[in-house]
């Protein structure tokens, strides 16, 4: 079994030789780190310079000034993912093996290595489909069955169901799944309470089963991973002692709503090259994305547990984003986090609706808000601490945008203050910030235009192109009204509210407009009164705010279409957001883990 090992053993074992290697490397490290930081630096700074300079036209009024606040607050994610994306588009078109570049450990395995430990693949549930569910776990066994490693592994159904109905069906199901031909062991535990929701689910199996595994494979109720892609992070671990987690890209499975198909459309072109260059400098001490990847047991055990936060407010009790800081503790341990970050075979589900992905965005938003309180965890890592800043960050950048624009139609009260700036210079610096938050999704669609092979993949240049444009156009219509839900969840949050822990709703059939109408009507009501505003103070100005005032305005009827059975039917037959594998159905994956959704 595998032992905690401290990070100065790590660094005393081995040659001379490759100590002097490990050192370079360390080195190496802190100069990417210190480019990174001085790229970001110089451009958060110049574009607050930039908006200065355009407040200046008419002087600087003190409302201006208070707008400059939350504009800042959207540059720090903007400028980490302009560079990220920059860094991965460039080592991916001058390096041949660019992920085995930022994760060296790679090139230690052939593909043909025998497989020695012993690995649990843990699946978490709560009121989940468990048809569907287990299914997708039913076909990653029949796949590492059909290797001759299939014995050493064993699967965990680990469920906090408190439905009786659904309770009653996973063991029903989980009875009929032991008496398949797997040659590996199926394991059922539901807990009556569920302290610590999926982590403490994932922590109270630790617990019990740690001296028997040297690795687990944790996987949410949407995931689905081929054979190879365990086999390789298994390999990759077995020749890596030093790794306490490892993970590859995880996709979107093949989907039937429109906005699904759009989401995970453009959700895998702004990842890629994102995670190749932040593989670049963030190296050991990378992220988490809590499910289908491996993690060593006994490190995770010691050291992984998760505090729960003191008090009574909505940043107290469980935390509700586990991944992030599970990830700073392995880390802090002396063990490395690592990314494979290239497409392996690793498959989760999209929400099917905007409505649904609203609501996971809040839950991981309540969750992300909770690292306020976790800064100050000693020892960690200042990459880790980095990792945390970002998490929260990402989350407070989308309502200071709301935030500035506000801000902005209170100004249109001084006309004379707005009409100072040159029509030319307003636009052209729009046009300028739209094309830096755009930068990760048309870096990722250059990799795969700039590349033959992955362009025939998803059928062609052509198509490519036009999933790209559509997708582009559909992000902006929603991003507003996601951007106001997360404004109004986070003024609540820090006045008292939280929010609790559900199922996620992975498939429907349409949305109902019911229930758009109850969830959107705030986006609706902002966009008609922003849109009544600016057209009675500054209606020259609804040539710039235009796109995002009809959003708003029509955020309902927006998420009732998208999620429509028709237009979901329309794309798939037209092709329209198709992904690789659609195309072409991945020779290692059965299909019905593929088409579940």
């Amino acid at each position: 079994m595998s032992d905690v090992i401290s990070e100065r053993e790590l660094r005393g074992t081995g040659s001379h030789a490759q100590s002097v290697s490990d050192q370079a490397d360390e080195n190496g490290m802190h100069q990417r780190r210190a480019i990174v930081l001085g790229l970001n630096a110089a451009t958060v700074a110049a574009l607050v310079a930039a908006m200065m300079g355009l407040m200046s036209y008419g002087g600087i009024t003190a409302l201006e000034w208070a707008m400059l606040l939350p504009y800042a607050m959207t540059l720090p994610w903007l400028s980490i993912g302009l560079w990220n994306s920059l860094i991965g588009f460039w080592l991916d078109r001058t390096l041949s093996d660019a992920p085995g570049h930022v994760t060296p450990a790679l090139r230690r395995v052939t593909g043909r290595e025998p497989v020695a430990s012993r690995v649990a693949v843990v699946m978490a549930l709560r009121n989940e489909d468990a048809d569907a569910a287990l299914q997708r776990l039913r076909s990653i066994a029949r796949d590492l069955s059909a290797t001759p490693w299939g014995g050493r592994f064993d699967f965990h159904i680990l469920s906090d169901s408190d439905h009786a109905d659904i309770a009653l069906r996973e063991e029903t199901l989980f009875a009929m799944l032991r008496k398949e031909p797997f040659g590996a062991r199926v394991f059922y535990r539901r807990r009556e309470e569920n302290p610590g929701y999926k982590a403490g689910n994932i922590a109270e199996f630790v617990g019990r089963c740690h001296a028997d595994y040297d690795y687990f494979l944790p996987l949410d109720a949407d995931s689905s991973m081929s054979a190879a892609a365990i086999l390789r992070l298994v390999r990759v671990m077995q020749k890596s002692p030093e790794i306490g987690m490892l993970q590859g890209l995880v996709v979107g499975h093949a989907s039937r709503t429109f906005f699904t198909r759009a989401f995970q459309f453009g959700m895998r072109q702004g990842m890629r090259s994102f995670t190749l260059g932040s593989a670049w400098w963030q190296g050991d001490c990378g992220p988490s994305w809590g499910h289908n990847l491996l993690i060593r047991m006994q490190p995770f055990h010691a050291q992984c547990m998760l505090p729960k936060l003191s008090g009574q407010g909505p940043l107290s009790g469980w935390v509700l984003s586990h991944d992030q800081l599970e990830a700073a503790l392995m880390r802090r341990a002396g063990f490395e986090v690592r990314v494979v970050a290239e497409e392996d075979e690793s498959f989760e589900e999209n929400p099917p609706s905007v409505v649904d992905f609203i609501r996971r965005e809040l839950r991981w938003c309540n969750g992300n808000m909770q690292y306020l309180r976790l800064l100050g965890l000693p020892g960690l890592k200042p990459v880790s601490r980095v990792q945390l800043l970002l998490a929260i960050q990402m989350y407070l950048a989308a309502p200071a945008w709301i935030l500035f624009v506000l801000m902005g139609a209170a100004l249109a009260a001084a006309p004379a203050q707005v009409e100072a700036v040159p029509l030319s210079a307003g636009l052209g610096f729009f046009a300028l910030i739209m094309t830096l938050n755009l930068m990760p999704k048309l870096m990722g669609l250059g990799q795969v235009l700039f590349d033959r092979a992955r362009s025939e993949s998803y059928g062609g240049r052509g198509k490519v192109v036009v999933g790209g444009a559509a997708e582009i156009l559909f992000s902006m219509l929603i991003a507003p009204a996601v951007a106001v839900a997360l404004a109004r969840f986070l003024a609540g949050l820090f006045v008292g509210q939280r929010i609790g822990w559900s199922a996620q709703q992975r498939s429907r059939e349409r949305l109902d407009w019911d229930e758009a109408t109850h969830v959107l009507w705030p986006q609706t009501v902002l966009g008609v009164g922003l849109t009544l505003w600016i057209g009675y103070a500054a209606p020259w100005a609804l040539w710039i705010a235009g796109p995002m005032l009809f959003a708003l305005v029509f955020a309902i009827p927006i998420a009732v279409i998208s999620a429509a059975p028709a237009l979901g039917r329309w794309s798939t037959e037209t092709g329209l957001f198709d992904i690789p594998e659609e195309v072409r159905p991945a020779r290692t994956l059965r299909s019905d883990a593929m088409h579940v959704a």
